[in-house]
Formats: structure tokens, C-alpha cells, sequence
């Protein structure tokens, strides 16, 4: 299974634009300097500190390139600090197993992060640096979210191998929902452990949702709140069926708007916030995948239409010559490379009807083969080709898409289970 870790979101505070992270606010926000090091909870004998859970808000406030008020700030902190202990117990519990995580694996993740996103390396620890986030929150999240990962395969042992019958079992159940309808659907899910945590969680849902529709991607607030296994994939359950959702969430998407963010919804085990980010027919959608090559090159400021520089105009000359003198993607793929870009030679197979509209006008006519016009933007200059486009029916999952569906099912029922255990059995001393 290919997870992808919660701070592989973190690739968006590379399209965060620095005036929108109000560094002096947050600096008033967090706790005074004497009181940083203060205790909010023991788990086990291990201390989580006010800076801690301060740390942890800041990176929330990066991520979302949002400028969160301090009123929005304080109601996340009992949230917070309870993720901060389900943290720990997790990390004690991959210490007690003896699950080794080496540093060498973590910079490795978080270094594959960067370059899958066009990053040089050591750009997050430059830019966490630069609003005040310590690089020890990054390598510690990243920590836990690898060792847990890799306790929860011990426990599941021989289920984490899906067998061909198991993936006929979920085709036989697709046919059976051949025609009905089906949601592409991302989550938060907040746990509600005991009674008395409910007017907590609630609150915490409200302010979630406020941020939402304030515009915070998504995909980043699940990665750093979501307490499901689908966190890890930025709260994306991918295309689900009527009888796989909760009734009562089924009843909600069925009323919702694509695009539209939910009220708290109440979940056996917490509270649910969903998004409809698509809806169609088990086994019916057509699409036109395109597999493509850009070029892109860079400016080295901010494009002023009606005072280009010497570069943007060098560039410009650069991108018309790619243009002319291009025609095979491996060559595309070359002159990229050659272009020293921050972006793919190639993005991964494009749907054609889900593009936006000027980059959709340009691919739809342009012939296989044949480098496009250049395209200008703030930031730089594109040129794409596209080497193939193929009809499929995205209504018929791949056997691995299934296999992925199973073993994520099994992986969120045994993370469920396994923190019950361990919560349980905590010596807690939470403080206020």
C-alpha cells in the first residue's frame, strides 16, 4: 500500500504567499516566554509542554495560510493537546515493540516531499524556520505517522496481504451497485473517547468548519487534525458506495452540493466532517485521460505585463524556441531537465474534462506530439505536449485500487481498535 504521510501536505506552504502567515500575530498568540515550558498533560511519565501544543498551532496556522485570530487559535488547543497525547501513546507504543524509525528514514521522507513538489532540499526546514515552527515538530510528526504505520502492520500480520479472493469479493459487491450512485469524499474525523470530551469535540468541529469555509484546503486541515488513517491521504476516502457510509453521513452527502463542507455529523465514535468532492454512477464514468509533458520555466520576479525585465523577455525567447523545436515528449522531457524548472517533466496522467478552462481549451486542440504556444503567467512560462489520450471508464476501479480500498479498511479498524487498548490502559494526568 502506498501511504502518503499527513506532512506530505505540508507541500502547500510552497504555494502559501508569505504576507498571508501574520508571523507578529502569532508571536503575540503563543504562550509568554515563561510560560512556554509549562506542563498541559503526562502520558505514562512522558511531559507534553504549552510549547508543544503552541508548536503544533503554528504549524496549523502555516499550513493554512490563513491569518487565524487568537480566538480561533485558543479554541483548538484542547483539541490540540488531546492529539498531542494520542501522539505520544503511539509513539510509546512503537518504543515498546521496538519499531526503529532512524533519522536517516525521516530526512528521507521529508526530502521526497520536496522533490516531488519541486522543492530543493532543505526548503521546509528554511521555511518552518522563517515563521517561527520548529524543524522538531516536522521530524516528530513524521516520526510517529512512520512507526504507527508499521505497528498496525504487525498487528493486522497475514491480513495486510490481499488475496485474490478478497478482490473478487469486492467486485462481486460493485456489480451489485452497478448504476447506483457513489461519492468522492474527504473526512475529519474527531474521536469522542467519554461523554465529557463531546462539548470539546463539538466546539473544536465548529472551528474546523468556520476555517473551512473561510477558504483552509482541506486535505491540509485533515492531515493535521483527522484522527482516521484516511489523515494520511489528507481525509480522502476516495469513491465509496451507499452501504459502505454511515447512514447518517450517507443522508447528508445525499442532500449536499459537490464542493460543499458539512455540519458536524455524529458518528458512532466521534464526529464527522465530510466534503463532496465528486459524485457519479457505480461503473459509469467516461473521462479522456491525457498523459502530458511540460516545460516550464521560471521568472525570477513577479511578472509586470507592461514592464517585462530582461529576464521574463530572455525567457520568453527561450520558451518560443522549445515551442519550434520540439516534438517528442522525451525531448520535452529533456529540454525541462535542462531548464532546471521546480516542476515535473511529467505531472502523471491529466483528466481532460476536469482541467480548468484555459488549460482545458489548449490541450482539447492540440495534436498529439506537437509542443503548445508558450503560456505566460505571474511566475513563469509553460510549454505542454501531449503524447496520448486514452477513453476510460475511471467508473471501474483497478485490482490494486481495490486491494488499496481492503487494506485501508483493515489499517483504520485495527488503528481504532489499538487506541481504545491504549487508552485505556494510560496513567493520564491532563491539566488545564
Amino acid at each position: 500500500m502506498r501511504y502518503r504521510f499527513r506532512l506530505a501536505l505540508l507541500l502547500l506552504l510552497g504555494a502559501v504567499p508569505p504576507a498571508m502567515v501574520c508571523r507578529p500575530a502569532m508571536a503575540q498568540q503563543d504562550a509568554a516566554p515563561h510560560d512556554a515550558d509549562s506542563i498541559v498533560a503526562i502520558v505514562n511519565g512522558d511531559v507534553i509542554s504549552r510549547e508543544d501544543v503552541n508548536a503544533r498551532r503554528r504549524l496549523f496556522a502555516l499550513s493554512t495560510g490563513l491569518p487565524l485570530s487568537q480566538d480561533v487559535l485558543e479554541r483548538l488547543a484542547p483539541q490540540i493537546t488531546r492529539q498531542l497525547i494520542d501522539e505520544r501513546l503511539r509513539l510509546q507504543e512503537v518504543q515498546r515493540r521496538r519499531i526503529l524509525v532512524s533519522d536517516k528514514e525521516i530526512a528521507a521522507a521529508i526530502t521526497d516531499i520536496e522533490a516531488r513538489n519541486g522543492m530543493p532540499p532543505g526548503t521546509l526546514r528554511m521555511r518552518l524556520a522563517q515563521d517561527g515552527v520548529s524543524y522538531r515538530t516536522l521530524v516528530d510528526q513524521t516520526r510517529v505517522q512512520m512507526g504507527w504505520t508499521r505497528v498496525l502492520r504487525q498487528k493486522i500480520g497475514e491480513q495486510a496481504q490481499i488475496t485474490d479472493a478478497d478482490i473478487a469479493e469486492q467486485e462481486r459487491l460493485l456489480k451489485e451497485q452497478l448504476g447506483q450512485p457513489e461519492f468522492r469524499v474527504g473526512e475529519v474525523f474527531i474521536p469522542i473517547d467519554q461523554p465529557a470530551a463531546a462539548e470539546d469535540a463539538q466546539r473544536f468541529a465548529d472551528t474546523v468548519i468556520q476555517e473551512l469555509r473561510a477558504g483552509a484546503p482541506f486535505p491540509v486541515v485533515a492531515a493535521q487534525f483527522s484522527q482516521s488513517q484516511t489523515a494520511l491521504q489528507g481525509g480522502d476516502l476516495g469513491w465509496v458506495q451507499a452501504p459502505q457510509l454511515d447512514p447518517e453521513v450517507l443522508r447528508v452527502l445525499d442532500e449536499m452540493p459537490v464542493g460543499a463542507v458539512s455540519n458536524p455529523v455524529r458518528v458512532p465514535g466521534g464526529i464527522d466532517i465530510v466534503s463532496l468532492h465528486g459524485k457519479r454512477e457505480v461503473g459509469h464514468d467516461m473521462a479522456t485521460m491525457l498523459s502530458v509533458r511540460q516545460v516550464f520555466l521560471p521568472f525570477s520576479s513577479r511578472l509586470d505585463s507592461n514592464n517585462p525585465t530582461e529576464q521574463q523577455r530572455q525567457t520568453l525567447t527561450t520558451a518560443q524556441h522549445i515551442s519550434a523545436t520540439t516534438s517528442t515528449c522525451d525531448a520535452m522531457e529533456a529540454a525541462n531537465k535542462a531548464a532546471a524548472g521546480p516542476r515535473p517533466a511529467n505531472p502523471g496522467d491529466l483528466r481532460l474534462e476536469g482541467l480548468p478552462g484555459p488549460m482545458r481549451a489548449v490541450l482539447e486542440k492540440l495534436p498529439d506530439n506537437h509542443a503548445s504556444q508558450p503560456l505566460v503567467a505571474e511566475d513563469g512560462i509553460m510549454v505542454l505536449m501531449v503524447c496520448s489520450r486514452t477513453q476510460k471508464n475511471l467508473g471501474v476501479p483497478s485490482r490494486e485500487e481495490l486491494a488499496d480500498h481492503i487494506l485501508n479498511e483493515r489499517f483504520e479498524r485495527a488503528s481504532r481498535q489499538l487506541m481504545r487498548e491504549l487508552q485505556r490502559r494510560a496513567m493520564l494526568d491532563q491539566r488545564s
